[in-house]
């Protein structure tokens, strides 16, 4: 078997397993977002975790510029507090800029109730520093699935709304992927869906994801789907 055919089938396999992550978190996760009820309203959420990076997000924005489209970046705060340039362009173009983590380390953040709302309020501040108010949009590092029922209640008690996925190009999933691969990967996971929240990242090591945005971008809009961002 040749190099080649190695690839094809390593990465067949590989995305093979997360459409049906993909599929298995839609019908097991929450979410404080509810959308119409309406089969024939087709919307597509572009969101971006990880970020900004000095390498990935400015390329990622130039897409969204190019294509007249908006987004939610889930942002981390260390790495915001170093490059808020990139936050302030973000909320000028209009798009949302919501709450990530401000560590993004699990260990620390999900140890207990203030742990988890220290982090988020290390990160809503130096969103306030550039935009001039708090964010009560928040992800879970990993999806809310990785926190505890009471935790999740303590998230939405003290006033956000949290937002997981159901679809993603996959891009921290598949190794040395092309923008091809991660094309694929997002067709493949928003296959029937209506309502789409696409998972995608502008972490530094992301660097064919802005290509592979553009490419979905045109398929979304050829299907008909209108973009919006989490507010």
């Amino acid at each position: 078997m040749n190099r080649k055919l190695i690839a094809i089938c390593a990465f067949t396999l590989t995305l093979v397993f997360a459409v049906w992550q993909f599929a298995h978190f839609n019908t097991e996760a929450k979410s404080c977002f509810s959308f119409a009820d309406n089969a024939e309203t087709k919307v597509v959420y572009l969101t971006f975790d990880d970020g900004p990076t000095d390498r990935v997000t400015p390329k990622i924005l130039d897409v969204l510029d190019e294509e007249d489209v908006k987004a939610t970046f889930f942002i981390i705060g260390r790495n915001a507090e170093r490059r808020k340039y990139l936050i302030n362009r973000e909320f000028r173009s209009g798009h949302t800029v919501a709450v990530h983590s401000y560590t993004h380390r699990y260990d620390e953040i999900y140890r207990d109730k203030q742990s988890l709302l220290k982090d988020i309020a290390d990160c809503n501040a130096v969103i306030r520093s550039v935009t001039g108010k708090n964010s009560n949009i928040y992800r879970f590092p990993g999806g809310s699935f990785n926190a505890t029922p009471e935790l999740v209640d303590c998230v939405v008690q003290s006033g956000f709304r949290y937002v997981d996925w159901n679809a993603g190009l996959c891009d921290a999933e598949i190794p040395n992927a092309t923008a091809e691969m991660l094309y694929r990967a997002a067709v493949a996971t928003s296959e029937g869906i209506n309502h789409v929240v696409m998972l995608a990242h502008d972490s530094t090591d992301k660097i064919n994801t802005p290509a592979a945005l553009k490419m979905v971008i045109k398929y979304f809009k050829d299907k008909g789907f209108a973009f919006d961002v989490f507010r």
